[in-house]
């Protein structure tokens, strides 16, 4: 056994692999074969992470699909019958934000579309005295003071500005046309402001109160404080109606862009008078037309040939020369009047609905008929006292010496004055003028001076439109 060596071969073991020299198993080795004998544990973990795993995926999906829906919704235009109490920000270069509708009602406008001494200013009152209109009396006269001699045909795009700023209670318009270095225009410094119930009465002055009907006396009014426009402006954004007359428009053609307009809910009333009534009136009142005689002559067409309606033989005077350029302004405004009378005959889309002609005959032989229907045409309602008032004012016993005020009167006599204080020239030249307008509002023709002068004979008869 000394001679003899014995060898045991050397057996290497890791340092993590403690006691592996004497035969112990390891405990991975006995965990990993317990596992792999008992398989049906594999199978069960692995199903409950799939069941995790599809449970994962559905909601995934869920939500996905939610979020779409709501996304589209938020899209498409809603219909709500409320107005949201707050609106999100929206950026102005999205294009639906320029077409959004508005959500607030929009005001009933009215624009009383005449001619200088057609009854316009006693029809204005009618809108003047009730409580829930903004009534404007001409406020085109601005424009045709500063811009004098401008000839009116040229000066119909500036007046249309002016009613699309005013529609909408912009009164900043007119400052444009107030006098170099003047004041600050205020209440009081709009033409016919001292007989306006709204400038006239509370909250700007404490004279008159609105829902009391009455004319307004201009000398109580003129000792109202003045008022800044933008006063005005906040009285006038209180009223769900605006109405606005003016003689400065001359065909409602010219109101067309403002019609079309989506924001604004334009209606016209057309009044018209008998043009030889008309003419009558100019004549008498020719001394506060005399500037808007001439800037209405000189949009007359000079190539066209005209005859004098004086007698050869008479001796020419200065109130010939007046009478004139009264009886010549006829030719302009009779010919605007048929444009306007052409396009309500055959109306396009813009003024179907939203025209109206009343004679102003019609008006002061029945006024109460006619007051309702004006009134049913505007969405507003005539109270008892509005009608007592529309009565009152043309069944009066006398006739005003004072062409532009309203004052109580036999207004059907005054409608046919005309009959007995033209002369057959002066006649026939305004029917030469105005034919075609007298043939389509009902109007007939003399033939004899003698004829003209039969009051017992009536030369109205129905009405085209």
């Amino acid at each position: 056994m000394r001679g003899k060596q014995y060898h045991q071969p050397l057996k290497l073991t890791a340092p993590w692999e403690k006691d592996a020299g004497f035969g112990r198993k390891l405990k991975t080795y006995r965990n990993h074969t317990k596992i792999i004998a008992q398989p049906g544990i594999v199978m069960k973990v692995l199903r409950r992470k799939r069941i995790v795993l599809f449970m994962a995926y559905f909601l995934l999906l869920v939500l996905t699909m939610l979020n779409l829906a709501n996304y589209k919704w938020t899209k498409e235009p809603q219909q709500c019958n409320h107005q949201m109490r707050s609106t999100t920000y929206q950026s102005r270069s999205d294009i639906r934000f320029l077409y959004r509708p508005s959500l607030a009602k929009k005001r009933q406008l009215i624009y009383v579309l005449t001619t200088w001494r057609s009854g316009s200013s006693f029809f204005g009152e009618l809108f003047n005295q009730n409580p829930e209109v903004f009534f404007l009396y001409e406020p085109m006269w601005h424009i045709w003071q500063k811009l004098y001699p401008g000839d009116a045909v040229s000066l119909q795009g500036a007046a249309r500005d002016m009613l699309s700023s005013l529609y909408r209670c912009d009164l900043s318009v007119f400052q444009l046309y107030n006098s170099p270095g003047g004041k600050n225009f205020t209440s009081l410094g709009l033409f016919g402001a001292t007989l306006n119930k709204v400038v006239c009465s509370y909250p700007l002055c404490s004279a008159y109160r609105k829902e009391v009907v009455g004319m307004v006396d201009d000398k109580v009014c003129k000792k109202c404080p003045p008022q800044s426009l933008r006063l005005l402006e906040e009285e006038c954004l209180k009223y769900n109606t605006i109405v606005i007359k003016g003689v400065r428009i001359l065909d409602v053609n010219v109101l067309a862009p403002l019609m079309e307009d989506p924001s604004l809910d334009l209606k016209v009333i057309h009044l018209v008078r008998d043009p030889r009534a008309v003419a009558n009136s100019r004549i008498k009142s020719r001394h506060g037309l005399i500037r808007e005689n001439l800037q209405v002559v000189r949009s007359r067409d000079p190539k066209l040939r005209r005859i004098p309606f004086v007698d050869p033989g008479h001796k020419a005077n200065k109130k010939d020369g007046s009478d004139y350029h009264s009886i010549g302004a006829m030719e302009v405004i009779c010919d605007r009047t048929s444009r306007t009378l052409r396009t309500a005959l055959n109306p396009p889309s813009w003024l179907k609905g939203k025209y109206m002609a009343v004679r102003y005959e019609d008006l002061v032989e029945n006024p109460v008929k006619i007051l309702r229907s004006i009134y049913r045409f505007a969405n507003l309602t005539a109270n008892h006292d509005i009608e007592s008032f529309a009565l009152n004012m043309t069944s009066g016993s006398s006739s005003s010496s004072k062409p532009f005020i309203v004052s109580s009167r036999n207004a059907t006599q005054a409608a046919s004055a005309w009959r007995t204080v033209l002369s057959i020239q002066q006649i026939k030249q305004v029917e030469d003028y105005c034919h075609h307008a007298m043939s389509v509002l009902g109007y007939e023709r003399v033939r004899t001076a003698g004829e003209a002068k039969d009051l017992s004979k009536s030369l109205l008869t129905h009405s085209r439109l």
